[in-house]
C-alpha cells in the first residue's frame, strides 16, 4: 500500500466553467482574457482553443491568427469562486479532502484499505461520476494517485484532459521519463537553466542526480526535498509565514493613461492594507511598479519606513512617489499616447505581526489608524467601497481591479468583493503577474520582429 495521495485537477477550469455556463459555447474554441484589449493575452483556452496552439498566456492578437473563430469571453472571477466551492462539496461528498492549494486543483489524502490501488481507483470513478451527477458535464477533472502529494499533482497533469494516472513505487522512476523538466512544480524556466548549468537537461538525469547533486543545483535544501519526493517520500508541508500582502491589474483601455494608473494603485493599495490589518499585520516597506506597452524600462519605487497599517499614512507615501512620474508627464519626459501604462501592482512587503514592534502605537498615528478601523468596520458591514478615498473614484467608475483569484489562494468574499452593479469581475493575484509578464514580453518579441530587415530568399 504505497498510494497515500489522491489529486484533482480541473481542466482549463476558467473556459470550463465559461463553457459549463454557456452550452453555446461547448466545442468551440474559448479564449478567456483578464480585458477586453488586443494588447492582452489569454488566462485560459479551452481544449478545442489549444488544439490550434492556444494556451495560456498567448496574446489576443496572436490566438486570433492562429484560430479565427475563437470566441473571447472577459473573466468572471467571481463565478469562478462559486463553482470551485460547489466542486469542492462535491468531492467532499466521496473523499475527505484537504484545504484546496488553488482555485482549481485540491488534494486528498488515502487512508487504511484507501491506500490499495483498486480502492483509490474506485473513488477517483466516484469523484467523476458525483460530478456528472451534480450537472458539471462540461467540467472535466484529471487526477493523479501516488505515494505523495508532489508526484500525485505530477500524475494529474500526465493524461489530460479527463485522465486517471497512477504512480507507484515500483513505476519509479522510469514512467517519469517521458516528461520535461518543466512539468513539474517548482521548475520554471529560471530553475530549468539552473539545472541545465548544472548537467541536468532532461528527467532521466534529474531523476538519477544524487541529493547532494541536486542540493547544490538548488543551492539550498530544497534540492533535498527535490530528491525524497521524486523516490516516493512523504513529506509534510512547510509552515511558511506571510511575507507579503500586495495587489496587481492589468489596465483596461480606457485607464491607461496617469490618472486612470493612480487611481488603481490607490484602490489596491487600499485593500492591501484592509488585508493587512485584517491579518494582524505590520508592514515595514512598499513596493510600486508600473509596467508600460512598448518600453523595457518600467516605473520602480520601493520604500522603507517604520512598521504601519493604517490606509492613510500608506496612500500618503504612494502619492508622493507618483509625483516624479507626474513630473515626467508635464515636462514631456514621458508620452503616455506613445507608452500607455499596461499594469501596476502595489505590494506590502517586510511583515511584522501586530504587537511584535515595540513602540508601534505612535501618537501621530492614532489617528490614521482609527480612521483605518472605521472604514474597515463600515466596509465589511456594507460591503467594499461604501466609503472610499477620493483619489479611487476612477478606478471604482471603471470596476477596476476588484477582487482577485489567486492561484494559491481562494479570496474572502468579505474582504474583496465590491459593492455595486457589475462589480462581480474579479481579477487574480498570483497568476496576473505571470500573464502580464508573458504580454509584455509578447509585444517586446514583436516590437523586435518588426525591426528586422527583410530576410533575403
Amino acid at each position: 500500500m504505497t498510494l497515500r495521495c489522491l489529486f484533482v485537477d480541473f481542466n482549463s477550469y476558467f473556459a470550463s466553467v465559461e463553457q459549463q455556463d454557456d452550452a453555446r459555447l461547448r466545442g468551440r474554441p474559448v479564449g478567456v482574457v483578464p480585458v477586453m484589449a488586443e494588447t492582452t493575452c489569454c488566462i485560459a483556452a479551452s481544449y478545442e482553443a489549444k488544439a490550434f496552439g492556444v494556451k495560456t498566456g498567448t496574446p489576443v492578437w496572436e490566438a486570433r491568427q492562429k484560430c479565427p473563430d475563437i470566441v473571447l469571453i472577459e473573466a468572471r472571477p467571481a463565478r469562478y469562486v462559486e463553482i470551485h466551492h460547489r466542486l469542492m462539496d462535491a468531492i467532499q461528498h466521496c473523499i475527505p479532502h484537504d484545504k484546496a492549494p488553488s482555485i482549481d486543483e485540491v488534494p486528498c489524502w488515502l487512508i487504511g484499505r484507501e491506500r490499495q490501488r483498486e480502492n483509490a481507483e474506485t473513488i477517483a470513478g466516484n469523484i467523476k461520476r458525483t460530478l456528472l451527477d451534480r450537472g458539471f458535464d462540461a467540467i472535466r477533472c484529471s487526477i493523479g494517485i501516488a505515494p505523495n502529494e508532489f508526484l500525485a499533482k505530477t500524475a494529474s497533469d500526465m493524461q489530460k484532459p479527463d485522465g486517471l494516472t497512477v504512480l507507484e513505487l515500483s513505476d519509479l522512476p522510469h514512467k517519469l521519463h517521458a516528461l520535461e523538466l518543466r512539468d513539474f512544480c517548482g521548475i520554471g524556466p529560471s530553475m530549468e537553466r539552473r539545472l541545465q548549468r548544472a548537467g541536468i537537461r532532461s528527467v532521466e538525469q534529474l531523476c538519477a542526480a544524487t541529493r547532494e547533486h541536486l542540493r547544490a543545483a538548488w543551492g539550498s535544501i530544497e534540492g533535498d526535498r527535490y530528491w525524497l519526493q521524486l523516490r516516493g517520500f512523504h513529506l509534510p508541508r512547510r509552515e511558511t509565514q506571510r511575507g507579503s500582502v500586495g495587489h496587481s491589474h492589468v489596465l483596461g483601455p480606457e485607464l491607461r493613461n496617469y490618472d486612470g494608473a493612480r487611481s488603481v494603485l490607490f484602490k489596491l493599495l487600499a485593500k492591501a492594507a484592509m488585508r493587512l490589518r485584517k491579518e494582524q499585520f505590520l508592514a515595514g516597506g512598499l513596493a510600486i511598479r508600473i509596467r508600460f506597452v512598448g518600453m523595457d524600462k518600467r516605473f520602480e519605487r520601493d520604500l522603507s519606513f517604520a512598521p504601519i497599517d493604517d490606509t492613510p499614512t500608506l496612500l500618503k507615501l504612494l502619492g508622493r512617489e507618483l509625483e516624479a512620474l507626474e513630473r515626467a508627464l508635464a515636462n514631456g519626459r514621458w508620452n503616455p499616447k506613445r507608452y500607455p501604462p499596461l499594469s501596476v501592482s502595489v505590494t506590502l512587503v517586510q511583515l511584522e505581526p501586530r504587537g511584535s514592534i515595540s513602540g508601534e502605537l505612535m501618537p501621530e498615528r492614532h489617528r490614521s489608524r482609527e480612521m483605518s478601523a472605521v472604514l474597515d468596520k463600515i466596509n465589511q458591514r456594507y460591503g467594499n467601497n461604501a466609503l472610499y478615498f477620493g483619489a479611487m473614484q476612477n478606478a471604482l467608475e471603471q470596476h477596476a481591479a476588484p477582487m482577485r483569484i489567486a492561484f494559491g489562494q481562494i479570496p474572502e468574499t468579505a474582504l474583496e468583493e465590491d459593492i455595486g452593479e457589475g462589480n462581480a469581475h474579479e481579477l487574480w493575484l498570483k497568476r496576473e503577474r505571470q500573464f502580464k509578464v508573458l504580454a509584455e514580453t509578447a509585444h517586446r518579441e514583436a516590437r523586435e520582429k518588426s525591426r528586422r530587415p527583410p530576410s533575403r530568399t
